[in-house]
């Protein structure tokens, strides 16, 4: 099989295969131009397709480009995780505890550790910028519900470790559930330089151990609604720190996403203060699904 044109498949977030966030990933992409990776990413049409375009480390890491079938993005969680367990598979010759990903945010590292005899995959996401606070009237009319489905303790603000999102606290997970974007209502937003990505949340998961139901919405993206979102729960992590939602110093929670979809998905935020700022990681499995060749 011709090495540039190999590519995997990996569901990530999932407790097992066919769950969590398809990707897909494209090995030794040195000679693709960005409109080729482009095109890849729209006709697989998953949610994100990352492109490895170096052959060996750089700076001790692999170079790394996410597109969505869209745009390409500087940051994204999921595919972070799923791109180093391929890296890790395919491209190294022995089992590293970590892999660097030069993305256009910066390298950002993932680890691997083994809980209870299984392995989970964490990422270290750049510290968080806190940004522009919104009202409820504003979100109620793009959520498409009523305004006492909010949390009023707590703010509708944008928060970014790499790819900003609009975090948005409602009060229990039938509200997160009811759920429906008015598209027309998200754009008028989006256009005025709002976050393109958002992320509703509240109390209470969809399975025994959960403790926060999420629901992710990155419409600018070309995608309605994501499975499962590690960059915007690393979002959702620094602010359930900075405003101190569990009334704590230090967040270790786990969040299901993706339910409504049929596609469940499972994360693991941890969040606490580092060296004056917040420290973010993001965990969840990895699940090898297929790999082959793609036709040029």
């Amino acid at each position: 099989m011709n090495v540039e044109r190999r590519f995997v498949l990996t569901d990530v977030f999932g407790k097992s295969r066919y769950a969590g966030n398809q990707l897909a990933t494209f090995l030794n992409c040195m000679s693709f131009s960005e409109m080729e990776m482009q095109r890849i990413a729209r006709e697989i049409n998953f949610s994100e397709t990352t492109f490895i375009t170096s052959g060996l480390q750089e700076n001790g890491g692999f170079n790394v480009r996410i597109f969505t079938p869209g745009a390409e993005v500087d940051f994204a969680g999921h595919p972070t995780l799923g791109t180093a367990f391929v890296i890790r598979k395919y491209l190294l010759p022995n089992d590293a505890n970590q892999i660097i990903l030069n993305l256009n945010v910066g390298q950002v590292p993932v680890t691997f550790q083994k809980k209870n005899g299984t392995e989970i995959l964490w990422m270290k996401q750049i510290s968080p910028d806190f940004g522009n606070t919104y009202s409820i009237q504003e979100l109620s009319k793009i959520l498409q519900i009523n305004e006492d489905a909010f949390d009023l303790r707590m703010p509708i603000q944008e928060v970014s470790t790499g790819l900003p999102a609009m975090i948005v606290p409602l009060m229990n997970k039938s509200a997160v559930s009811k759920v429906n974007i008015n598209r027309e209502a998200y754009w008028q937003l989006i256009n005025k330089g709002a976050a393109k990505v958002i992320l509703v949340f509240a109390p209470g998961g969809y399975e025994f151990g959960q403790d926060l139901s999420v629901r992710v919405f990155p419409i600018a993206f070309g995608i309605d609604e994501d499975p499962a979102t590690g960059s915007g729960n690393g979002c959702l992590a620094a602010y359930l720190l900075e405003h101190r939602y569990f009334h704590s110093d230090q967040i270790d929670v786990t969040v299901g996403q993706g339910f409504e979809m049929g596609r469940p998905s499972e994360l693991y935020l941890k969040a606490g203060h580092e060296n004056g700022s917040i420290a973010v990681q993001v965990g969840g499995q990895v699940h090898a699904v297929a790999k082959g060749q793609w036709e040029f």
